[in-house]
């Protein structure tokens, strides 16, 4: 009786091991998180942005924009250089699709405030200003071309101490100072 116990309990463990990669979420799962985030949980459809549009707060949007939320959306809110940004489930969107710009301006901010429950989209509402949510908005719907803004950083010197571990990378330049920005 007691082999029987410890057999099915290897198998469940095993089982769940296995269980455990990430993965791209099905069409159904897909269709089900899109629908509840567009027709639920999305709130804001109706508040106008406050912030008069100008190049300043495009700008000043988007070095919130790259402060906050470039480790997951990339520099130019593309995935461009985020590693991970496929495999999530569901998978971090391109901020250009369809999909994100058809939101109004007030859904988009209520996103950056509230996060998006089933996703890794977290609630920025206590770290971000009001002010600096809408201005992100601005730069939301005027982002760079993809690519222009290269990888965020942390991913480019992931990469480089990758190849320099493989021994792809010749040995650093020591007449050149090191240096780390951690932020």
């Amino acid at each position: 009786m007691k082999k029987w116990f410890v057999w099915l309990g290897g198998g469940a463990a095993a089982v769940a091991l296995l269980g455990c990669g990430v993965s791209k979420p099905g069409s159904i799962e897909s269709k089900v998180a899109k629908e509840i985030k567009s027709n639920v949980t999305v709130g804001g459809k109706d508040d106008k942005n406050p912030v008069a549009y100008s190049q300043d707060a495009v700008k000043e949007g988007g070095e919130h924009f790259q402060h906050h939320c470039q480790i997951c959306h990339g520099l130019d809110g593309q995935n461009t250089g985020v590693p991970f940004a496929e495999q999530m489930s569901p998978p971090v969107p391109d901020l250009t699709s369809k999909d994100v710009q058809d939101y109004k301006d007030g859904q988009l901010r209520w996103i950056i405030q509230n996060g998006i429950g089933p996703s890794g989209m977290p609630a920025w509402k206590g770290i971000l200003e009001d002010d600096e949510m809408w201005k992100i908005v601005h730069y939301l719907r005027h982002l760079p071309p993809k690519g222009s803004l290269g990888a965020p950083a942390i991913f480019k010197e992931e990469e480089e101490d990758h190849k320099e571990m493989k021994g792809e990378n010749p040995a650093p330049d020591e007449s050149k100072p090191h240096t780390h920005h951690h932020h």
